[in-house]
C-alpha cells in the first residue's frame, strides 16, 4: 500500500540528537521509528551504532537488528525491506517516522531508485577481493584509475568494497560517476516532510567525542570481542563500520586502545561532515538549528506539521 500522505523525515549528522526527536515527534503524531541506518541493521551492533536500548524505547523502532554481522546487507535489500515496512505501518494507520543519517539510503527508499545488477559472490568479485588483499587497496584503486578515472576520483582508495563494486560496474561497461549522476536525479517514491537537524560545529564535535567516550563505558570493548566470536571481521560490511573497524585493529594488537578511541573520534567527525554535506545538496531538508532548540520544541515544531495537515 503506496502512502497517500507525507512521510515525515528527521536526517542529520550523527550525534545530532535525531533518535530523541524522532522519538518524541512518534508521541506527538500516533506514529513509530522507521531507522533509516547502514549499521543499525546488524544485530548485535549496538553500542557502537547508538541504537536506542530497547529498555528505552517508548515504540517498536522499526529496521534495526533484521540481520547478522555475517551478512553483507545492501541497499538494494535494505530499500525493499524498508518499504515494505512503511507500508505495513501506514496500511494499519500508524504513520511512519523515518529517522537516520545514511543519506543513500534514505533516498534509496523515499525516492525512485533502481540498481545496477551486482556480482556478490560470483567468480569475478571474488578475484578483485583476491587482488586487494594480496597486491594492496591503492593498487585496486590505481586500476579502477587508469580504466574510469572520474569514477576512481569519487571514491576513497581504502574504501575497497565501493572500488571492487566500480570495477564491476566498468566489466558491464558502467560508469560508477554516471550512475551516481542518475541516483542524485530524484523522482519521489513517496511525498515526505525531510527536517535536517543542524549544530554548530564545535558542539557537534563535543557531542561526538562524549558518545564514543560513552560507548567505552558501555562496553564497547566488550561488544566487540562478542561480535567478533560470532563472526565479524574486516572482511564483512559490518566489520567496516566506525568503531568496530578500530576495535577490531585494536583487538588483533595493531593500535592500542587509546589509539582506537581517538581514531573513532576522527573517523566520526569525518563521518559527520560527509553526511552533512550530503543533507546540505538536498533542497528538500528543512534545518532546524539544535543550537536554539532542545529535543521537546524541535519534536513540536515538526509535528505541528501534522497539525497543519502536511503529513
Amino acid at each position: 500500500m503506496m502512502y497517500a500522505g507525507r512521510l515525515p523525515c528527521i536526517v542529520g549528522p550523527t550525534a545530532s540528537g535525531k533518535s530523541a526527536v524522532a522519538e518524541r515527534v512518534a508521541d506527538l503524531v500516533s506514529g513509530e521509528v522507521v531507522s533509516i541506518d547502514a549499521m543499525q541493521v546488524y544485530r548485535g551492533m549496538d553500542i557502537g551504532t547508538a541504537k536506542i536500548p530497547p529498555c528505552r524505547r517508548r515504540h517498536p523502532l522499526h529496521m534495526v537488528d533484521v540481520c547478522p554481522v555475517t551478512e553483507n546487507y545492501s541497499v538494494e535489500r535494505f530499500q525493499a525491506d524498508a518499504r515494505s515496512c512503511i507500508d505495513d505501518l501506514c496500511a494499519a494507520g500508524i504513520i511512519p517516522v523515518l529517522c537516520g543519517g545514511t543519506g543513500l539510503y534514505l533516498n534509496a527508499v523515499i525516492d525512485e531508485m533502481d540498481f545496477a545488477p551486482g556480482y556478490r559472490g560470483d567468480e569475478r568479485r571474488a578475484a578483485y577481493e583476491e587482488l586487494a588483499c594480496r597486491a594492496g587497496a591503492d593498487h585496486l584503486h590505481a586500476l579502477l584509475a587508469e580504466r574510469d578515472p572520474e569514477s576512481a576520483a569519487a571514491i576513497h582508495p581504502h574504501n575497497t568494497r565501493r572500488v571492487i563494486r566500480a570495477l564491476e560496474l566498468c566489466d558491464e561497461g558502467i560508469s560508477y560517476a554516471d550512475s551516481l549522476r542518475t541516483l542524485h536525479k530524484r523522482a519521489p517514491h513517496y511525498q515526505t516532510l525531510i527536517f535536517g537537524l543542524d549544530l554548530p560545529r564545535e558542539l557537534l564535535y563535543e557531542r561526538i567525542d562524549r558518545r564514543v567516550d560513552g560507548m567505552f563505558s558501555l562496553g564497547l570493548v566488550e561488544e566487540v570481542v562478542r561480535m567478533r566470536g560470532e563472526g565479524l571481521s574486516p572482511a564483512t560490511t559490518a566489520g567496516q563500520a566506525i568503531g568496530y573497524k578500530e576495535m577490531l585493529e585494536a583487538l588483533d594488537g595493531l593500535i592500542t586502545l587509546d589509539e582506537a578511541r581517538a581514531a573513532i573520534k576522527s573517523a566520526t567527525r569525518r563521518y559527520a561532515k560527509r553526511q552533512i554535506s550530503w543533507f546540505r545538496h538536498d533542497g528538500r531538508v528543512r534545518w532546524i538549528d539544535m543550537g536554539t532548540h532542545d529535543t521537546e520544541a524541535a519534536a513540536r515544531l515538526i509535528a505541528s506539521e501534522r497539525m497543519n495537515g502536511a503529513f
